[in-house]
C-alpha cells in the first residue's frame, strides 16, 4: 500500500470497527491517517474557490497539477519537499481529479452528468489506466503481470475484508470522546443519557456487536 498504509487499516475504517482510528465516526470512504499524513479533505471545484488560489493570500507557494498524472504529482511533490527542507516554508499542491462513482448511495449522478462524460474519465483519463499504458509502452508491464497482480491483490483484500467484518464495533460511549480536551457538562449529560437508555433498552440493540 502507498506510503505503507496498511490494507487492514483501510478495512478497519471501511467497517468502523475497534481498530478504526476514527472509531467509526467517519464516512467509510474518507480514509485518513495522521501518522502517514493522509488527510480526508477534498474540495469540488464547481462549488468552492480553487485551493491553489488561496495559497498566495497566506504567503504560501501554490501549484495546481493534473491529479490523474502520476508524474505530475510526483514532480510537484518533489519540488514542494525540496523547498520545504531548503527554505523551511510550506507549499500547497492542488491535485485535480474526477469522481467517477456516485457521491453517495443516495446520489444519482446521471441527473447532472452524462454517461459519456463518466466513460471518458473511466476509460481514457483514469490515473491507473494512464500509468499502466505508460508502463506497457516501455515494456515494464504486460497483461499477464496484470492478471497475476489482480488475482493476488484480490485475495489479500478479501482476507482483510473478512477479518475486519468479524471485529467488534467501538463502544458507543466513544461517540462523545476526542472532541474536547475536557468534556463539557452538556456533552457529558448526553453521554450519560445514552448510557442510561442502553441500560434500559439494550435488549433492542445489537450490543453484542460492540466493544464493552
Amino acid at each position: 500500500m502507498y506510503r505503507d498504509y496498511p490494507l487492514e487499516q483501510f478495512m478497519a475504517q471501511c467497517y468502523g470497527n475497534v481498530n478504526d482510528l476514527s472509531k467509526g465516526r467517519q464516512m467509510p470512504v474518507h480514509y485518513g491517517c495522521r501518522e502517514r499524513h493522509f488527510v480526508t479533505i477534498s474540495s469540488p471545484l464547481a462549488t468552492q474557490i480553487p485551493q491553489a488560489a488561496r495559497g498566495p493570500g497566506y504567503g504560501i507557494l501554490s501549484i495546481r497539477v493534473d491529479g490523474n498524472d502520476v508524474f505530475a504529482v510526483y514532480n510537484a511533490t518533489k519540488e514542494a519537499r525540496q523547498r520545504a527542507v531548503a527554505e523551511n516554508q510550506p507549499f500547497l499542491i492542488e491535485a485535480m481529479t474526477y469522481r467517477i462513482g456516485h457521491h453517495s448511495t443516495s446520489d444519482d449522478s446521471s441527473a447532472y452528468r452524462s454517461v459519456d462524460e463518466v466513460s471518458y474519465w473511466d476509460k481514457q483519463d483514469h490515473p491507473i489506466l494512464r500509468l499502466r499504458h505508460y508502463m506497457q509502452s516501455h515494456g515494464w508491464w504486460d497483461d499477464e503481470q496484470e492478471k497475476a497482480w489482480r488475482k493476488q491483490s484480490s485475495k489479500k483484500v478479501m482476507e482483510a475484508f473478512q477479518q475486519a467484518e468479524r471485529k467488534l464495533k467501538p463502544n458507543p460511549s466513544l461517540l462523545f470522546s476526542d472532541v474536547y480536551q475536557e468534556m463539557p457538562a452538556q456533552l457529558r449529560k448526553q453521554q450519560e443519557s445514552l448510557a442510561s437508555h442502553l441500560q434500559t433498552y439494550g435488549e433492542h440493540y445489537p450490543l453484542d456487536h460492540f466493544e464493552q
